[in-house]
């Protein structure tokens, strides 16, 4: 039987111990999601080189270009071209196009996600506006370019990819100091 001095004892290592387990739930999520391209995230600035990158013209993959925006978000945000096709091995560019339509200056976020997950490892994006926050005045608007390729590994039975972007205000973080509103 278990002494009651022993309790107390026992209480705080369990709790010490799902504080550092929740602690380290998000670098692990980060590095399960890039192993296994779960929760669909592309990956970060990629260089374009036409001499080492294989284009297949053989085949076309259609790329869907989604936006949403966050609860309380209002700004306008759309793709200009909602369906691009793409041959794998070439740079690409969609452009999106954002207005502020409140009446005060807001910082916005956009976050990518990608469908199939399967297909993050092989979408590679050269330049991207989700890479920066966007600071906008009133009624401002801006084109907000992203450059991109499919690889040519792609596997043949993928014809087809959804990004989806969903904008996200962030002026009170920014007010707060918590994130950096640079590029």
């Amino acid at each position: 039987m278990t002494s009651h001095r022993a309790k107390p004892w026992k209480l705080v290592v369990l709790v010490v111990g799902m504080f550092g387990f929740g602690f380290a739930l998000v670098p692990l999520y980060g590095v399960l999601c890039k192993i296994t391209g779960l929760g669909g995230r592309t990956g970060d600035l990629y260089v374009y080189d036409p001499a080492t990158v294989k284009l297949d013209e053989s085949r076309l993959v259609k790329v869907n270009l989604l936006t949403n925006t966050n609860d309380g978000m209002t700004w306008t945000f759309r793709a200009q071209q909602r369906v691009l096709r793409v041959h794998p091995g070439e740079l690409n560019e969609a452009k999106f196009y954002v207005r502020n339509t409140t009446d005060r200056v807001m910082v916005a976020q956009a976050v990518p996600s990608l469908a199939p997950g399967s297909a993050a490892e092989f979408f590679h994006k050269t330049e991207c506006f989700c890479f920066a926050r966007q600071v906008l005045g009133p009624g401002e608007e801006l084109e907000m370019p992203m450059r991109f390729f499919v690889s040519s590994d792609l596997p043949r039975n993928m014809d087809s990819i959804s990004l989806s972007y969903t904008l996200f205000d962030v002026t009170q973080l920014a007010a707060d100091g918590q994130i950096a509103t640079g590029a």
